[in-house]
């Protein structure tokens, strides 16, 4: 195969993609510039945070000198997706020590879905490398092109730091039209108005923090709904204190062993009826 297919096709795959990160691109690298930042702040986070959402967020968290445990705890709130794309993220295709180290760091939600998007037979080292290049590339060149901009500019135009809260709402009415979910957003809307009255000066982390443990007891409700209580997740019963797990199988009339759920109920067989006299032994009387 010629060296410039792998990369054609990834430029075809990340062509939508990439309509939509340079603009936002842009729109990340005015907000650096408007928030008192130096233009190459913007490549900077770019390359070495590389995650749309949290970049958005990283530059009122640096501004305000918000101090590295607090960053951290939002960087895992924010980014624990990834945890779940790296499940399923065809990393097995992609060959050579350094060409799965840059995978793993050029995972994002626009990669994860491209990657998929692909069909496996067609998911070769080459065309997943160059999708996540080019995705990163969109990145880096719409936030330098927006961050020297904001240095000629007279005024940043108004509304860009309505850029990251215009990107989410699209996204959370999309995953809603696709799941309709309603319990979600209105956990996630609690959890921001238990914050902004609790602690308003970190409203953000709280509120995140609030929204990922209603989502923990949710799913455990769920689960226990849907597989009754004191069933483990395959809908088995646990067993007695001092019983073997063989012994819930193999002991006579239990529930849980083969057949017994289909088999009738068997009586206790009657006792035998006493022996006639003349072979009864010699009586002691």
């Amino acid at each position: 195969m010629p060296t410039s297919r792998p990369f054609l096709h990834a430029l075809r795959d990340t062509a939508g993609v990439g309509i939509a990160l340079v603009p936002l691109g842009i729109a990340f690298g005015l907000l650096v510039v408007q928030a008192g930042l130096a233009w190459w702040w913007a490549p900077l986070f770019s390359v070495f945070i590389y995650a749309g959402s949290l970049e958005f967020l990283a530059i009122g968290l640096i501004v305000a000198m918000t101090p590295l445990a607090q960053i951290a705890l939002a960087t895992v709130l924010v980014n624990f997706r990834h945890v779940f794309y790296a499940l399923s993220f065809p990393l097995h295709a992609v060959r050579g020590r350094w060409a799965k180290t840059y995978s793993m760091y050029a995972l994002t939600d626009e990669a994860y879905a491209l990657a998929h998007h692909v069909p496996a037979a067609e998911r070769t080292t080459a065309r997943i490398l160059w999708m996540q290049v080019l995705c990163q590339g969109y990145w880096v060149v719409g936030g330098v092109l927006g961050a020297l901009l904001g240095t000629v500019l007279p005024s940043i135009p108004r509304g860009m730091d309505f850029a990251l809260t215009a990107l989410f709402t699209v996204l959370t009415i999309d995953a809603f039209r696709v799941t309709r979910d309603v319990p979600s957003p209105i956990l996630a809307l609690l959890s921001a108005l238990v914050a902004l009255v609790v602690a308003p000066d970190q409203m953000l982390i709280v509120a995140m923090a609030l929204f990922v443990a209603a989502l923990t007891v949710r799913f455990l409700l769920d689960r226990r709904h849907v597989y009754g209580p004191g069933t483990d997740q395959h809908g088995g019963r646990p067993l007695r204190e001092g019983t073997a797990p063989g012994d819930a199988l193999d002991a006579p009339g239990s529930r849980d062993a083969p057949g017994s759920r289909d088999a009738p109920a068997v009586s206790p067989a009657p006792p035998a009826p006493p022996a006639p006299d003349d072979e009864v032994g010699p009586s002691h009387a």
